[in-house]
């Protein structure tokens, strides 16, 4: 099934993967990657639908995820996602999104306990 090598240097590298997971892993990444996989959003409406995400919160994972090309920010101080890494993984959200829909109910079930667990969720078509 997989193939990773623990040298950086190489393709397939475990390194690569678990930066990856570390960064994804943080609270509110993958939120603002699916917030903004339909389209870009301003500031204020990106906050609006991130729930009890802090402003200052956001702010830093805005700028981390610009810093490391998944987002970019436009002009009129809108954010979108770049259009290779940021929608790439944008893309690669939807199996996860299947397989969350697939399983609804248990996992509504397990996260009831959390007062921020699906609020303002988008409903996917």
């Amino acid at each position: 099934m997989r193939s990773a090598t623990t040298d950086p240097d190489e393709p397939g590298s475990e390194t690569a993967l678990y930066a990856a997971m570390e960064l994804l892993g943080q609270r509110w990444v993958l939120r603002v990657v699916w917030e903004l996989e339909p389209g870009p959003l301003g500031f204020l409406e990106l906050r609006r639908r991130m729930g009890n995400c802090s402003s200052s919160m956001l702010a830093e994972r805005l700028a981390t995820l610009t810093q490391v090309g998944i987002l970019e920010k436009h002009p009129d101080k809108s954010y979108s996602l770049t259009p290779h890494r940021g929608a790439t993984l944008g893309e690669a959200l939807e199996p996860l999104w299947q397989w969350a829909d697939k399983h609804s109910d248990t996992l509504t079930k397990a996260t009831r306990t959390r007062p921020d667990a699906g609020q303002n969720a988008r409903k996917r078509g």
